[in-house]
This record gives C-alpha cells, structure tokens and sequence, in this order.
C-alpha cells in the first residue's frame, strides 16, 4: 500500500464525514491539501504543528485517493499534494497525534 499522511484537528475530520469529504483550509488558499510521506510526518509536525492539540494523523492510501496527486518539491524534498477533496474512504487508519511523545509509527 502506498501511504501518505495528512496533520489536522480531529474536530475537522469528524465534520468532514459528515459531509462525506474533506478539505483543508490549504485546498481553497493553496489549491490542494498538504501531505507528507512516513519519513516527513514528524518534521512536518515539529514546523507547523507546535503545542497544538487536538490532533490527529490521517493514513491515507493514494491509490484510493479520487482527487489527483501530486509530489512537488518544498525544502529540497518532494511532498504529496492532494488536488482536491479527499474522499473519505481513502483514509484507512487514524491516530492522535499531540506531540512527538505520541510516537508516530509510519
């Protein structure tokens, strides 16, 4: 499975079930939502996501992913970028994720 992640607020997950999609506030701003590969979550968190909480970490499968996906380079590294909804069933594992002390496990 080719996996990427995706950093947000458990609150805004839970309302895009509802709605039955989700999309970050970066899809509107930006034009698609940010991901990281396994080895980018923990420095994605450590620059954007500092004492926040209420967190959790999306597993989303890109092969299941409708919108289309995009690896382009930021800080010398290629990203997944996801241009447009994520539809909800291409996410197959959440956790919380509060700090690094809630070890994330690619």
């Amino acid at each position: 499975m080719n996996t990427i992640h995706h950093i947000t607020r458990r609150q805004v997950w839970q309302e895009a079930q509802i709605v039955g999609s989700y999309r970050a506030d970066t899809l509107l701003t930006e034009g698609f939502i940010h991901c990281s590969t396994p080895t980018q979550v923990l420095k994605t968190a450590d620059r954007f996501f500092q004492n926040q909480t209420g967190l959790i970490i999306l597993y989303i499968d890109v092969n299941k992913v409708e919108s289309e996906v995009k690896y382009e380079l930021a800080d010398n590294e290629l990203f997944p970028h996801i241009y447009g909804a994520l539809n909800i069933d291409a996410v197959y594992k959440i956790i919380d994720f509060n700090d690094r002390s809630n070890h994330f496990i690619a």
